[in-house]
């Protein structure tokens, strides 16, 4: 009997699980509480600071510009055009949300045209900040922090002392670094179709789509990886194997057994656990570590597969998030009793995190 659409459609649900976001284990318990998010594109604010201070002397201009419901590779390409160059000229450091207010670094190259007059360059919800010049092309990653003002409305089923000490705990042990829903595409059509590129039902030629549906495959087993870790052990606690990353840098070492000085080093922020990022290789993880997340791999063995075949390394990423500078601040008055009319949260986050991983630890949204 010849299978139908659906049974194939099946078929690959079953050998390429999705698992969603709003399914990951949260560090404690998951929220009580529930807030509307981004009722108002001024409602998210983002504010990028590189990583490096622009020379003020150079051949590429830099434009720091604040951009209101503005796709950043749009404005690349708006940039271009302006001046008369290629897309491929304008670097920037990394995307930023479209629905949002953000601030962020553009770089054009004046190497193979003259400086434009920025004064014309008027575009609605777009506004130039400061302008200085550099000697190289601004490239992707070369980011210090994102700072985020976030506002979030209607607050209901949690009070004011719930959530000052909801923020005090992640203060204190920060929250797991997952990959938000972003890195999925709109309805996780980016896993779906990174399901049928493995699979061979499609091909993707290029090569921005592939890097695209890689880093969505990767990022689910990462979260997998992290979810069934807290599942299992819980959080805030070491596992025998762990392997450790320093606190603010890439650098990491393993830890076969845990002792006294590595979980003094952990609870004071100065060591944090990882996860794999899937690909070719062994797992460095060892002992009980190991155990554990070569059982996650071993559930999502297509997945793990599609992402060797395709060249990707084993690496480790950072499994504890602690943002910083956390504060929060009650803006408005009570809707009702029970319901909280506007807070404000700000924090600053390192590259590659995501400020909804912070938030779904607070409300539910």
């Amino acid at each position: 009997m010849e299978k139908t659409l659906s049974d194939a459609e099946n078929d690959l649900s079953r050998l390429y699980p999705v698992f969603k976001v709003e399914d990951l284990a949260y560090a404690h318990n998951a929220p009580q509480g529930r807030a509307k998010f981004k009722t108002n594109t001024t409602d998210f604010i983002v504010r990028e600071t590189l990583s490096f201070e622009p020379e003020g002397e150079g051949t590429h201009a830099y434009l720091y510009i604040e951009k209101t419901n503005t796709n950043t590779e749009w404005l690349a390409r708006q940039l271009a055009r302006f001046v008369g160059i290629e897309a491929k000229e304008i670097g920037y450091a990394g995307l930023k949300d479209r629905n949002a207010v953000t601030s962020q670094w553009f770089s054009i190259n004046l190497e193979i045209t003259d400086e434009p007059d920025w004064d014309e360059f008027q575009l609605e919800g777009i506004n130039i900040l400061k302008k200085t010049l550099h000697r190289k092309k601004l490239k992707r990653g070369a980011i210090r922090h994102n700072s985020f003002e976030i506002i979030l409305r209607d607050i209901e089923q949690i009070t004011k002392d719930d959530l000052k000490n909801t923020i005090s705990q992640i203060q204190s042990s920060g929250v797991p670094n997952y990959f938000a829903q972003q890195r999925f595409g709109h309805g996780y059509n980016n896993l779906t179709r990174a399901a049928d590129w493995f699979n061979g039902t499609k091909k993707i030629k290029k090569r921005a789509d592939k890097s695209m549906l890689l880093s969505a495959a990767r990022s689910m087993v990462f979260n997998q990886m992290l979810s069934q870790r807290i599942e299992q052990t819980g959080w805030d606690k070491l596992i025998n194997g762990d392997i450790m990353m320093l606190s603010g840098t890439h650098s990491i070492f393993s830890a076969p057994e845990i002792d006294d000085e590595l979980r003094q080093r952990f609870h004071q922020g100065d060591i944090h656990p990882t996860a794999a990022l899937w690909g070719r290789g062994q797992l460095t993880s060892e002992n009980e570590l190991l155990i554990l997340e070569k059982k996650v791999a071993d559930s999502l063995d297509k997945w793990c597969d599609g992402l060797e075949k395709q060249g990707l390394k084993q690496e480790r990423r950072c499994a504890r998030l602690f943002p910083e500078d956390l504060t929060i601040h009650f803006d408005g008055g009570t809707l009702t009793k029970a319901a909280l009319e506007k807070v404000t949260i700000a924090f600053s986050l390192p590259t590659g995190s995501y400020a909804t991983a912070v938030l779904r630890e607070i409300v539910q949204f």
